[in-house]
């Protein structure tokens, strides 16, 4: 007998930065990946296609609020895997504010690690629910794009995103 306890959902949402892969479990949001972007992120077990998920259902509809300027912060259930290192990378992401960006030592700093800069960078690289966690509000020090599972093109749309919404709001 199959439990649920470890089955994955999944579905593909088209969006401004392209189509995206969505995979929850039954307790929430487990991964956002790019095409072409196979390999970064292990799932444990095989999703079956079902858009009808509910987690996967607000997660899409988050993420078209998010699109159409209409949200800047996320509220689905995460249901995401990591070492404890990661997982208080991604908790750290999740508390950059919506139109702004900060550098890899920034937030190393504000995870009290100054000096693991380029660990958070690899940290970043593995989050598995990118947009809902924002890693591409992280840039290098002098302001440059670096890395980013979508590519920088999806970066800067994103972060441009971002402050166009901000300055529609007269924030």
């Amino acid at each position: 007998m199959i439990t649920t306890k470890n089955v994955l959902h999944s579905t593909i949402h088209d969006t401004p930065v392209g189509p995206l892969t969505l995979v929850a479990s039954d307790r929430g949001l487990r991964a956002i990946t790019f095409p072409r972007d196979s390999g970064r992120i292990r799932l444990t077990g095989r999703p079956h296609r079902n858009a009808e998920q509910p987690w996967l259902t607000l997660a899409t509809r988050q993420l078209d609020e998010y699109f159409n300027g209409t949200r800047t912060t996320f509220d689905v259930p995460l249901d995401v895997e990591g070492t404890r290192f990661q997982l208080a990378a991604w908790r750290e992401l999740a508390a950059i504010p919506f139109g702004t960006t900060v550098s890899y030592g920034h937030q190393a700093r504000q995870l009290g690690s100054p000096t693991a800069a380029r660990a958070l960078g690899a940290a970043n690289r593995a989050n598995p629910v990118c947009i809902i966690v924002p890693c591409h509000r992280v840039i290098g020090a002098d302001g440059s794009l670096t890395g980013f599972a979508g590519g920088l093109e999806r970066k800067r749309f994103l972060i441009d995103h971002e402050v166009a919404v901000l300055a529609r709001a007269g924030g």
